[in-house]
Parts: structure tokens; sequence; C-alpha cells
């Protein structure tokens, strides 16, 4: 258990450690976490389907950054309308409406017109609002999946459960890539090769939708609404009769205390330390996104291309990215419930600002067209996608997902992703025309910038590891999370 922790865990029954209850609660991951698969999947499935998407469309390479960017930027908005939507109709849902969203972006997507390498305005406008919408099916799923989860799941392995999302997004991404890669060396990487690159995601989105009709609400949700026997009903099923029961009264106790306050965004403007907690959560999705980890994955070809790489090696060699991104993934999920979360934010940033220096140091040792130049980066970059997954995605998302109150969780989530995905569609945007400029230099300036990541962190950034949800909404309602973040600053020292 980590520093802070309060009676409120010790006082509950021990967690079953197998059993039906443990099954059931694998299944409803497994299902939700189509959403995470997803998000991977029309994420990674840029990275490799570019190119030809470029050449096919007579795309330039503002156009073509807009296109790509297009995703995140819309995910940054459906971040912050599905966390509200999943206040007001439910996680469960809100997931629904994300399923039907995922399927009508890629229907969108893989039909609009044009081809042949000539410019059509039509075609281009249909592609750009099918990724609009993919966009923000990707953006809800990063807020309300880890929030379904991490409400279901038992204080003790929270971590691992809702870090699942995050395994199953660079599975997603893995899935991409190899999918990418083999239409690309048996169909060739010409004509509308891209668009049977992007039809594959529909298939989940269905599985998504099906699946979700048949699982539970979040009891934490129905007790905040009210409808106390069905949320218990629904803890029974995930626990042990005499867990739900003690479980169901620490939850029923916090929203008692807050029957009639105020919620949403009027609790956050009239209470200053929720509008400091929404602050750092968006402070930590920001240094996230700004290590350039997505950068990778949609342009990672493009990286390896830079590097020396013919198109062909690029997309093959790009396989690794996903292949160590899922390594990262499940070492990261075994340690989610042992280390604390921010001694792992701040290993995982010093790791990655590590490899992004050596980057930089090997193109300017490795000049253009020496032979070493291509491994050298494609080492570093799979250093820096290993390091990243092990230490630093699953556990921001876990971390959103847990530091929030009840009532202003979805808001919260939504707003910290907001601004993680607004930095995610700017950096899209612009890396092409980085990496054009200079590879090494796009690499330094992210180096910069997780130096000062690393400090925000060990400043402001509190510890949430062993804590039940509502030990943890108290703490950050009053504000005593920041004195316990300044004592584990303190011991840190020591």
């Amino acid at each position: 258990m980590s520093h802070g922790a309060s009676a409120a865990e010790e006082a509950l029954p021990q967690l079953e450690k197998i059993g039906p209850h443990r099954k059931r609660l694998g299944l409803i991951s497994v299902v939700a976490c189509l959403g995470g698969l997803l998000f991977g999947y029309d994420t990674g499935v840029a990275n490799g389907a570019e190119g030809p998407m470029a050449q096919d469309l007579g795309l330039n390479l503002l156009q073509l950054g807009l296109v790509i960017a297009s995703l995140g930027f819309a995910a940054a908005i459906g971040a912050l309308l599905a966390g509200s939507l999943a206040d007001a109709i439910g996680r469960r849902r809100a997931i629904l409406v994300l399923a039907v969203l995922f399927f009508g972006g890629v229907m969108l997507v893989i039909f609009s017109p044009g081809g042949g390498g000539v410019f059509d305005p039509v075609g281009f406008a249909m592609l750009l609002s099918g990724r609009i919408v993919l966009g923000l099916a990707v953006g809800g799923a990063s807020s309300v999946v880890p929030i379904y989860l991490a409400e279901l799941a038992p204080y003790e392995i929270r971590g691992s459960i809702t870090g699942r999302n995050e395994l199953a997004i660079v599975s997603g991404q893995l899935a991409a890539f190899v999918v990418n890669a083999l239409i690309a060396v048996t169909v060739g990487e010409t004509g509308g090769v891209w668009r049977l690159m992007f039809a594959v995601c529909a298939i989940p989105a269905l599985c998504l939708f099906f699946g979700m009709l048949r699982m539970p609400e979040s009891p934490r949700w129905l007790v905040e609404k009210g409808r106390t026997e069905r949320a218990l009903a629904v803890l029974e099923t995930v626990r042990s009769k005499s867990r739900a029961k003690a479980e169901f009264e620490q939850i029923a106790i916090i929203a008692e205390e807050e029957s009639g306050a105020k919620i949403g965004l009027g609790a956050l403007l009239t209470n200053k330390w929720l509008l400091r907690i929404v602050a750092v959560g968006a402070g930590l999705a920001m240094i996230q996104q700004l290590t350039g980890i997505n950068t990778i994955m949609y342009f990672g070809s493009r990286v390896l291309e830079q590097a020396g790489m013919t198109p062909q090696q690029a997309v093959l060699a790009n396989i690794s990215f996903g292949v160590v991104a899922v390594i990262g993934g499940i070492i990261a999920l075994r340690n989610m419930d042992r280390i604390d979360r921010r001694k792992t934010f701040i290993i995982g940033l010093s790791l990655t600002t590590t490899c992004h220096v050596l980057v930089l140091i090997a193109t300017a040792v490795f000049p253009e067209g020496h032979p070493a130049r291509m491994w050298a980066v494609l080492i570093l970059v799979v250093a820096f996608v290993l390091s990243m997954q092990t230490f630093l995605n699953i556990a921001v998302w876990v971390w959103l997902a847990e530091i929030f109150p009840l009532h202003m969780r979805g808001l919260g989530f939504g707003i910290s992703a907001f601004f993680g995905w607004g930095m995610n569609g700017l950096l899209a945007f612009v890396m092409p025309t980085l990496l054009e400029w200079s590879l090494g230099g796009t690499f330094g300036l992210l180096a910069v910038v997780g130096v000062l990541g690393i400090l925000f962190i060990y400043r402001f950034v509190p510890e949430t590891r062993g804590r039940t949800l509502e030990a943890l909404e108290e703490d950050v309602t009053t504000g005593t999370i920041n004195i316990i973040t300044a004592s584990q600053r303190v011991h840190s020292r020591r």
C-alpha cells in the first residue's frame, strides 16, 4: 500500500484472488477494451497508410498533416464531450455511442471519392469528415473506457484493470502496423490500398457495440443517480457479497455527503482544489503527448525513411514499434499495482528524454547516407517506445481515471484529455514539416520538453496508488492531497 492510505482501505474485506467474480470482471474489461483496440488501430493505421493515401489523393504535406492532425483535434473535443456525456447518461451508454461513431467514421473514410493522384475537393472533405468522426470516437474512448474500468475495479488491482485499456490501445496499433505491412507487401502501396487498411477497424467497432449491450453500468455512477439497489447488484457480480456490501457502504456515504452540493462544472468553478487538480491533469496529459509517442505511431515510417530506409523497409521495421509497445504494456500492467505512479512517471520521462538526446547525437554523428544512421535511429526509437509504454502511457491514463471526484470524474478526465489531444493534434500537424526540417533537431526539441515534464511531475503530481476512489475524492476536494504530495517530495529526497 502506498503512502497516505487511510483506514477506509484497511476496513474492506480481503479481495478474492480467483473465482467467478474475477472472471466476470475480466470479461467486462475485455469487452470495454475493444474501445481501446479501436483507439489504437485508428491512430496507428495512419502510420503506413498516410504515404499511399497522399499519393493516391494528390495531397501535399500541409493537406496530409491536416488529415492526420484532424483526428487529434477532434479527439480533444470528443474527450471533453464524452466525459460530460458519460456523467449524464452513464459510462456504458456513452461507450455504445462511441461504437457507432467508430463505425460511421471508417465508412466515411473508405468511401470518400477520388484517386489516381488527382486532388478532389469533395473527396478530401469527406475524408477529413471521416477522420473527424473517428477522432471524436477515439477521444471519447480515451476518456470513458478508463473511467468505466476504474469504477468497476477494486482498488487493490485498479491499476492493472484500468491499464488493460492502454494495452488494448498498443495492441490495436500493432495490429494496424501488421495489417499495413501485409497489405503493402501483398497488394502494393499504390491506388486505393489505404482504404483496405482503414476498413479493417469496422469489425471491432461492431463487436464493441454488441458486446457492451450485455455489460453492466458503473456501480458508482448508479449510486450517484440514486439507483442504489442496482448498484449493489452490479457490485455483487464482481465482488464477494461481504466485499460488495462494504464497498457499497463507502460509496453511499460519499454520495450522501455530496447530495445537494454542486456537481460537475459548478463544483469545479467554486473549488480551488478541484481547479488545481484539473490543471495538473491537463498538464500531465500534455506532457505525455509532448514525448512524441503518437508522432512515432503516426509518422514512424516517415522517421525511418528520413533515417535512410526505403519505404518498404520502413513499413516492415515499423512493426517493431508495435511489438515493443505491447511488451512494454505487459510489463507495465505487472508493475502498475506495485510501483507508485509518481515514481513510474519520473523513471519513464527520464528514459524517454535520454532516448531523444541520443537520437539527436546519432543523427549528428552519422550523416545522411551513412549505413549506420538508419540502424542507430531504429534502435533508439524502439528503446523510446519501450520506455514510454513500460512507464508512462498506461500509468498516465490510470492516474487520470483515479484522481477526480465521482461527481465530476467524466468532466475532469475530459478536460485533461482535451488538452492532451489538442497537443496531439498540434504535433501531428507540424510533424511532417519538422521532420523535413531536421530529424535530429525534432528529437532535440522533444528532449527539452521532457526535462520540463520531469520537474512538473516532481512538483505537482500527487500519488494515487493503493487508495480507494472515495478516499482520494475526500483528499482532492479538501486539498489534503497537496499536503501528502509535499511530504512525498520530502520523503523522496531522503
